[in-house]
């Protein structure tokens, strides 16, 4: 097969959205939504993808390529208007929802359907809506193939566009096997497009699979964080993590802050202990219901609560404008994720701040990100008087988080799986603790 074409990075003058051949009402959406110029990947992706070449794109989270790609699939439907049009796939819940919102905000002047097909929500009233034929489907591989398999009426034999984001993230969380089995049912005569933020090995066999003679665009593709990000790290002995942690959200009690775990315990854990303390906290992970999560990211993004405690299932595709902090309780295993996660701040060429809390165990796995980084990351000032003046309230709050979680997760985790049925994309496979959801909770202490 041949190598893919390598598009032009020279130093052109920039085009705006109507120079690079965008139709009518697709302008007047953009207006709408205040995309005033072409970010570098949509000037890059869009001419070619307008002449009906298959693309490839190297990009990072927060480029712009979600409209890089909804763009030119917009105009060819207004082209040629038909139901199943598209096929986009996403490795999470959350990403699907905020890929297919972009969808309907870009296309709201030309009508256009779109329909989230994903886990942890019931199938019956997805093949409800699948009947009616919408345009655009935005899914998780695993409940797509589940209702390829299962919906009476439905396939793809006709669809135009297939989409695949994040392409190195659904490889990462074995979707691998669902992927090939799309393939095999939707037609080899189509455009096809894809996005990841890294060229892996699966990434590149994945290409030669699917797509045919395509352009190859890549924008930042180097690992790298923003100018605009101050990055710290605070050297704690492992049992005084909590701790830390504590003292950290009261230092910063002010701003908007998503805590990093790695495990859905911790995630649920610590956001039961913040709210002990007084602080407005919400967690969000792979093992909470789809309601449950949806109601997390709004709270958080309404300003409801300002500190959101997630496992990675946060870190990649999400679009949380006004985060003013991150703080990793763990260090990444993965300096990717590292760079992914400290991305959810100083977004859009806004300041923002990065705290990564390293224990004795995690030295190693540090210098391992700032080796990648290519920067040092500086000491956050701490007193260690004003720390060790939290313990005792902060030990008794982890205390009681932990009988909490017990008592919580007895049966209803058995309960809500059964309910759920759950089908192979109902987990993120973010590779954390498996946990049941837990319900808010009661009102908590007042902070002093």
């Amino acid at each position: 097969m041949p190598t893919p074409e390598e598009a032009s990075t020279s130093t052109a003058p920039e085009k705006s959205f109507r120079e690079l051949g965008l139709i009518e009402p697709l302008l007047e959406a953009l207006e709408k939504v205040k995309f005033k110029s072409p970010t570098e990947i949509q000037s890059q992706v869009l001419p070619h993808a307008l002449q009906g070449r298959d693309i490839i794109g190297v990009a990072e989270t927060g480029s712009g390529k979600t409209a890089a790609f909804a763009l030119p699939i917009l105009q060819k439907l207004w082209e040629e208007p038909k139901g199943l049009f598209a096929v986009v796939l996403a490795p999470t819940r959350e990403l699907a929802y905020q890929i297919s919102q972009q969808f309907e905000s870009l296309g709201a002047a030309m009508g256009v359907r779109c329909l989230v097909l994903i886990g942890g929500v019931d199938k019956m009233p997805q093949a409800v809506a699948l009947a009616k034929r919408p345009h655009i489907i935005v899914a998780t591989p695993g409940r797509l193939n589940d209702h390829l398999q299962s919906t009476k009426g439905f396939s793809l034999r006709n669809i135009k566009f297939l989409v695949m984001d994040e392409a190195d993230r659904l490889l990462d969380m074995d979707f691998g096997a669902e992927i090939d089995q799309i393939l095999k049912v939707i037609p080899k005569e189509r455009t096809t497009y894809l996005f990841s933020a890294t060229m892996t090995t699966k990434v590149a066999k994945l290409q030669r699979a699917s797509l045919s003679n395509p352009v190859r665009v890549e924008v930042s593709s180097k690992y790298q964080t923003v100018s605009t990000l101050l990055q710290y790290y605070l050297f704690v002995p492992l049992i005084h993590k909590d701790v830390h942690l504590i003292y950290l959200a009261n230092e910063l009690a002010s701003n908007s802050i998503i805590i990093f775990t790695r495990t859905v315990h911790d995630a649920q854990r610590l956001s039961i202990m913040l709210r002990t303390l007084g602080f407005p906290a919400v967690p969000l992970h792979g093992q909470l219901s789809q309601s449950q999560r949806l109601g997390a990211l709004n709270k958080f993004k309404t300003g409801g609560r300002k500190i959101l405690v997630a496992t990675d299932v946060a870190s990649r595709g999400l679009d949380l404008p006004s985060v003013d902090v991150v703080i990793n309780f763990d260090v990444p295993t993965h300096s990717k994720d590292y760079i992914h996660r400290v991305g959810r701040t100083a977004r859009a060429g806004r300041a923002g701040k990065s705290i990564t809390i390293v224990t004795q165990y995690d030295v190693e796995l540090l210098q391992r990100i700032e080796k990648v980084i290519e920067k040092k990351l500086d000491m956050w000032p701490v007193s260690k008087e004003e720390v060790m003046l939290l313990k005792q309230r902060v030990d008794e709050a982890g205390r009681m988080a932990i009988n909490e979680l017990k008592e919580h997760t007895k049966g209803e985790g058995k309960k809500r799986r059964r309910e759920e049925g759950r089908s192979k994309d109902d987990r993120d496979r973010d590779d954390d603790v498996v946990e049941a959801g837990m319900p808010e909770i009661k009102k908590s202490k007042s902070r002093r």
